[in-house]
């Protein structure tokens, strides 16, 4: 007879940031130190915790491999490109904090056409 299966836990949170970390996306580890600093800065922030928190992933495909790194926000369905240290930043204190799109970054929103440049 097997042991039953155990039915997980996970903590409250209000956010879930998908970063792809797969070499298509680059190459050069950008991504992964992109995720990597994302701990310092949710804490920075003050989303490590509380009502705003975020959790971040790991994800090894999005099939977008375009514009990288790709980084998407849920269960906002909001897909940003191009994200850079510095529009990680933009991104945690205008979507994470304060719940307003990094619009110029999105290629892509869940219910919506795909963005047009």
């Amino acid at each position: 007879m097997s042991e039953p299966v155990v039915k997980p836990k996970i903590g409250y949170y209000h956010r879930h940031l998908l970063v792809c970390t797969g070499p298509r996306c680059n190459a050069e580890g950008v991504p992964q130190a992109l995720f990597d600093s994302l701990g310092g800065k949710l804490k920075a922030a003050g989303l490590d915790a509380g009502d705003l928190r975020v959790k971040r992933s790991r994800v090894g495909c999005f099939a977008a491999c375009k514009g990288g790194p790709i980084v998407c926000v849920q269960p906002d369905g909001t897909w940003y490109y191009n994200v850079t240290p510095e529009n990680m930043d933009r991104i945690i204190e205008q979507h994470l904090r304060q719940g307003q799109r990094v619009d110029e970054l999105v290629f892509h929103q869940a219910g919506a056409p795909d963005i047009e440049t």
